[in-house]
């Protein structure tokens, strides 16, 4: 990831423009009534898969295809069924290869778990991550600054 990158206080609803909202299912929770890590990080790639096919259809994308390199989870409050959570999702960062996203999981109003996400330009045939056109790369940078 380049320098390319923009800090972003993933705590504040104002700081996204996407949304996916999730409904919280019984079985998200674990043994002591906290939806469990692995629900939300379904809840995040709900959103991740969401913002960037939408991406891929504005920006005319069509043929690029995007793996996950890397997810960093904060939880920072406790989750609890029932309910629903708002996912909030945008452009946080835009490398040579690469775009980093930011999230922010609302639980009644309240950031309860912030999240970032690495997704690479992947070559399906030769299974290496590739530098997409300058044109993709310039949406992707037009993106992040949009509030």
């Amino acid at each position: 990831m380049s320098s390319n990158r923009t800090e972003f206080d993933l705590t504040d609803r104002a700081t996204f423009s996407h949304w996916t909202t999730i409904t919280l299912r019984y079985c998200d929770q674990d043994p002591m009534g906290h939806v469990n890590n692995c629900a939300i990080t379904a809840f995040i790639e709900a959103s991740r898969t969401s913002f960037i096919y939408g991406l891929v259809e504005q920006a005319d994308m069509k043929g690029l295809e995007f793996v996950l390199a890397s997810i960093t989870i904060d939880f920072r409050r406790e989750l609890l069924h029932p309910g629903e959570v708002d996912v909030g999702v945008r452009v946080i960062g835009v490398g040579n290869k690469s775009f980093s996203t930011g999230y922010g999981i609302f639980f009644k109003g309240e950031c309860v778990v912030t999240a970032r996400c690495v997704s690479v330009f992947f070559d399906m045939e030769t299974r290496v991550g590739i530098a997409p056109p300058q044109s993709v790369r310039e949406y992707l940078r037009a993106e992040m600054v949009r509030s």
